[in-house]
C-alpha cells in the first residue's frame, strides 16, 4: 500500500518515511510460512494421535459391536503407525539429501535441511506415539479395555 499511487500522491512524506523505517512486506514470508506449516503439522500430530482426535467417519462402524470397532481401530492404528514410521524415515533421508546438496530457499537462503530437521523431530515423536497407541489398541483388543484416554469427538 505504501508504494501505491494513492498514498504516494496523498501523503508521500508519510509513505516514504514508513518505508524508510522498514514498514512493508516481509521478505521471504512465503518461505517462512511453508517451513512453519510443515513443522506445525508434525508438532501437533503426536498430541492428536494420543488423544484420538483424528477425523473419522463412522456411518458404517456405528452399527458394529464395540469388539469389532476395537479391532478395526487397532488395524487402523497399526497402518497409521507404519505410515508415520515411513514418513519419518523418508524425512530423514530427504534431510540428509538436502544437507549434502546444500540447497537453500530462494529469498532468505535458509538451508532446506533445517526445515526437514524441524519436521523430522515432530515426525519421530508422532511415530513413537503411534507405536505406543498401537500397542495400547492391541491391549484393548486382547483385554476389552484400552489404557488410552477416551477419544475426543467433535460436537455436532
Amino acid at each position: 500500500m505504501l508504494h501505491g499511487d494513492f498514498l504516494q500522491s496523498a501523503v508521500p512524506g508519510l509513505a516514504n518515511g514508513l518505508l524508510a523505517l522498514g514498514v512493508g512486506p516481509v521478505k521471504g514470508d512465503f518461505e517462512l510460512i511453508e517451513v512453519g506449516m510443515a513443522f506445525a503439522i508434525f508438532a501437533f500430530l503426536p498430541l492428536c494421535q494420543l488423544a484420538g482426535s483424528h477425523a473419522t467417519v463412522d456411518i458404517f462402524t456405528a452399527r458394529l459391536s464395540a469388539r469389532v470397532n476395537r479391532f478395526l481401530r487397532m488395524v487402523i492404528e497399526t497402518v497409521f503407525a507404519a505410515a508415520l514410521v515411513l514418513i519419518a524415515w523418508q524425512l530423514f533421508v530427504g534431510m540428509l539429501s538436502k544437507k549434502a546438496a546444500g540447497q537453500t530457499t530462494f529469498l532468505l537462503e535458509i538451508p532446506l535441511w533445517w526445515a526437514y530437521a524441524a519436521s523430522l523431530s515432530g515426525a519421530v515423536a508422532a511415530a513413537l506415539v503411534a507405536i505406543y497407541v498401537t500397542a495400547a489398541r492391541v491391549i484393548g483388543v486382547a483385554t476389552g479395555h484400552c489404557p488410552l484416554p477416551p477419544e475426543q469427538e467433535a460436537d455436532h
